[in-house]
């Protein structure tokens, strides 16, 4: 049947109706979800038995499928996301899914190492860990199941979701199509499982349970903490508020774009994304007019102030963000302050201390403040950075300043000359994840993060030379 715009949006409206309930009543059952963490964590238990003895080949058939069903489905995936959780633009959550399908690396991650000598013959296998579980955030919350999908099936594990729970409908689709997936391939049902309505307690439970040998999440400080406090090894990916340099030897006018491009990509919603700005003073006034002739909007300080009220909140002098607006559009932004555009991103002047540098935003506004030199700029940069050494940008053809801040900034992700989301293999070399382990440094995860190994030794044997 052709996937057109009408029957898109029939697949999505039925589904999230399906959702409404702990469990669907509607059209079918979702295929590896579940109406409790303990029937979940039992199935995904016996389907990684049953998984341990599929070949290599096998796996790859699998995921090669998931691969096929992610392009295949993403745009209801990115209309459900949208729908449900009020964040991101549906084309660039679009592009998001065909980039976990065509760059999240399979089974060629897993390399084997071979050790020879006049003793015998080592070698140094990557093996499952089990049963991972796995925390997924509302920002990318299908590309996250997916992506993490491949990478744990890959090393040859089963996986227990429990998804943020504003975006579960969404994320428990995503765990469905895995699913289909994985047995239209020929592998087990609930290999990937999950629970209708996730919560603190079914997520206590998943972390808990024996079953359980491995956990990763990605979210936030606290989400973080939780996991290195399990006693189980763990990944996570936690928050970054990446910030770019613009020096006076950068092109200007690629600088402004590239910049627009990825400070606006999913309206600011990824965790690589341009979150402030620190542009030399000679070359400010020009880099601001390339950008507001290349899709954004240019608020004067009145503007900016009111933006302020609207975008943060404040409490005994500390500002949050306001999670009303996280993800929205900025032209509903631009609404709320009398303004008729439909710009991609809201840029602004402010001074290093403004909330809009220091907080990690995840809104399409960019504050821009000007330095006089790179000194000055890396200082500001590490600084709003906050040492969660994520992701860092700079525009510059001075290889001195660009070696400065990146040995100053020590981030998982460093991008030169590119809009942020060249860190994820979108316009650059290198492959895809949306879990990035910044905090317990594993960096991009793929396969090989999802492993362990084990060393098999044979003395006095099989080495011919």
């Amino acid at each position: 049947m052709e996937m057109n715009e009408s029957y898109i949006n029939q697949i999505v409206q039925s589904v999230i109706k399906n959702l409404e309930n702990a469990e669907p009543t509607g059209d079918r059952k979702l295929k590896g979800v579940f109406t409790n963490m303990s029937d979940a964590l039992n199935a995904v238990q016996e389907a990684y038995l049953f998984y341990k003895s599929y070949s290599v080949e096998q796996r790859e058939k699998m995921i090669s499928n998931i691969r096929k069903l992610t392009l295949q489905e993403a745009e209801i995936m990115a209309k459900m996301g949208v729908e449900e959780t009020g964040m991101g633009r549906v084309s660039d959550k679009i592009i998001k899914h065909q980039l976990v399908a065509n760059k999240t690396p399979g089974t060629e991650d897993l390399t084997t190492q071979a050790i020879t000598g006049d003793d015998g013959l080592t070698l140094v296998e990557m093996a499952p860990y089990g049963v991972i579980g796995s925390i997924t955030p509302s920002t990318n919350p299908s590309e996250t199941v997916i992506c993490n999908s491949i990478g744990m099936i890959a090393g040859g594990n089963g996986v227990v979701f429990n998804p943020h729970p504003n975006a579960c409908k969404v994320a428990n689709y995503a765990v469905d199509l895995v699913n289909r997936a994985i047995i239209e391939a020929g592998g087990p049902e609930n290999l990937v499982v999950s629970v209708y309505k996730p919560t603190m307690d079914s997520s206590k439970e998943m972390m808990a349970s024996p079953i359980v040998r491995m956990l990763v999440a990605t979210g936030g400080p606290g989400v973080v903490r939780t996991l290195l406090s399990s006693g189980k090894k763990a990944i996570g990916a936690g928050a970054g508020n990446p910030p770019v340099i613009v020096d006076d030897t950068a092109d200007i006018a690629k600088a402004a774009k590239d910049i627009i491009a990825g400070a606006s990509f999913d309206n600011n919603l990824p965790c690589i994304a341009e979150k402030e700005c620190f542009a030399f003073a000679n070359i400010a006034d020009e880099l601001i007019t390339n950008m507001t002739q290349n899709g954004a909007y240019f608020l004067n300080a009145a503007q900016a102030e009111q933006l302020k009220g609207i975008a943060l909140v404040e409490k005994d002098g500390k500002y949050s963000i306001n999670k009303k607006w996280v993800g929205k559009d900025a032209g509903l932004f631009l609404k709320e302050l009398g303004i008729n555009s439909d710009a991609r991103l809201i840029i602004c002047e402010t001074d290093e201390l403004h909330p809009f540098v220091q907080v990690e935003m995840m809104m399409p506004i960019l504050p821009i403040v000007r330095v006089n030199n790179i000194q000055e700029a890396i200082k500001m940069a590490v600084k709003a950075e906050h040492g969660n050494r994520h992701t860092a940008h700079i525009h510059s053809k001075n290889i001195d300043n660009l070696t400065a801040f990146a040995k100053a900034v020590e981030t998982t992700i460093f991008v030169k000359n590119a809009p942020s989301y060249a860190g994820i293999g979108a316009g650059g070399e290198g492959y895809t994840t949306f879990t990035i382990a910044g905090p317990t440094g594993e960096g991009l995860t793929a396969a090989h993060s999802f492993t362990r190994a084990r060393r098999c030794v044979m003395v006095d044997g099989l080495r011919i030379v």
